[in-house]
């Protein structure tokens, strides 16, 4: 009877710290939310009209690019670097120039899985098959700017889309949810409160201070919802991993981006496949649709970010669909061509060959890809 009592008890203990975490998790997302609103009145606020100016050295879309990879990698967040550009967009930065930023933090964010993948060095199979994995997801991004980047300097399409989308919210007329926005209204008071304070400090250092406050608020917010959220979800997210893999492509791609929107984080989500692709468990066929879908839903934390913000608020949200869009697009146009669906696959397959070979070949790509040429690239772009 008493150990009846005491797993009860347990039980209940268990679900009020769940309750406890979740609000913490409605909390910090709170946080996060005004942290991008910070970023863009910060911004505002120290540049003024001369934010052109200021961005004048990102004005080539390679240099933007390289930007959103390094930033990434080295931050080892997507969606923290895209809440961060949401942010800037707000106060200012042209979208034109956000644009290649969002592709490159797609880019960066899948270091991640790639030094995950290295757990398995020692064995030399299952290293074979953990990298390929891994790096299946890092040539899917890659060839996604390759076709996307051109298309998008010479015709623009992508910011004419997120354009048409965030005038639904932000347009003039009865097709426009302007009013309804309570997000905006519900993060004034604490966005609104820490500006006066920073405007105490004149506008350029006070501007600063906005920025730097707002950026570590991102980053703490982020870095915490996914520890909350990995003690919460992973379990689950396994779960319907597990579930989906196996039943097709497009069961995989659905699974990827409910389990991204559920932990708040791609690098988390992809770096879930890693063991079981080592394993054996799943082929790597099976997993490369799930790294999709976690591209698809890594955009919730941006566009829902930028429903709040304060400056040029269309803009923001503007530059969030467009990374919404260009991530489906990029599925649909690479995974619904056949002719470019196994493109990734194979040069995946065979640069896990060549790594479970050469172990120095791994260490040489991720320095290469996330490193070395992004820095080449930026300072051959500066000179030109």
């Amino acid at each position: 009877m008493e150990n009846i009592e005491t797993m009860h008890e347990k039980r209940s203990k268990s679900q009020n710290t769940n309750y406890v975490q979740w609000i913490v998790v409605a909390l910090l997302v709170y946080l996060l939310i005004c942290a991008v609103g910070m970023i863009g009145g910060g911004f505002k606020m120290s540049v003024g009209e001369h934010a052109k100016e200021l961005f004048a050295f990102a004005s080539n879309p390679f240099a933007g690019l390289v930007v959103g990879i390094v930033a990434t990698a080295l931050i080892q967040s997507s969606s923290t670097v895209t809440s961060i550009i949401v942010g800037l967009v707000a106060g200012g930065l042209p979208v034109e120039l956000a644009v290649p930023m969002v592709m490159g933090a797609n880019v960066g964010t899948s270091i991640t899985n790639t030094i995950v993948s290295l757990g398995h060095v020692r064995a030399k199979e299952e290293f074979k098959r953990a990298f390929s994995a891994a790096t299946v997801h890092d040539f899917f991004n890659l060839l996604s700017v390759v076709i996307f980047l051109p298309l998008e300097i010479t015709f623009g399409f992508l910011e004419k889309i997120g354009g048409s989308l965030s005038s639904l919210f932000y347009g003039a007329g009865d097709t426009s949810i302007k009013g309804l926005n309570f997000v905006k209204a519900a993060t004034a008071p604490v966005v609104n409160t820490v500006k006066d304070a920073a405007n105490t400090l004149g506008n350029e250092v006070g501007g600063v201070a906005l920025i730097i406050f707002g950026i570590v608020l991102i980053f703490v917010s982020i870095t915490m919802v996914g520890k909350l959220l990995k003690k919460l979800m992973v379990g689950k997210a396994k779960d319907i991993m597990h579930t989906a893999i196996g039943r097709g492509p497009m069961s995989g791609i659905a699974s990827g981006t409910l389990v991204t929107v559920l932990v708040q984080s791609s690098s988390t989500t992809t770096s879930l496949m890693i063991p079981l692709a080592g394993s054996g468990a799943f082929k790597l066929k099976e997993i490369y649709p799930f790294t999709l879908g976690a591209n698809i839903g890594t955009c919730v934390t941006a566009v829902l970010a930028a429903t709040a913000v304060t400056g040029n608020a269309q803009a923001a949200l503007q530059i969030a669909f467009i990374h919404l869009v260009y991530n489906i697009l990029g599925v649909v146009v690479i995974y619904g061509i056949p002719a470019l669906r196994n493109l990734p696959v194979k040069a995946a397959e065979a640069l896990g060959a060549k790594a479970a070979e050469n172990k120095f070949a791994a260490l040489a790509y991720i320095l290469g890809v996330f490193f070395i040429i992004p820095a080449v690239c930026l300072t051959v772009s500066s000179i030109l």
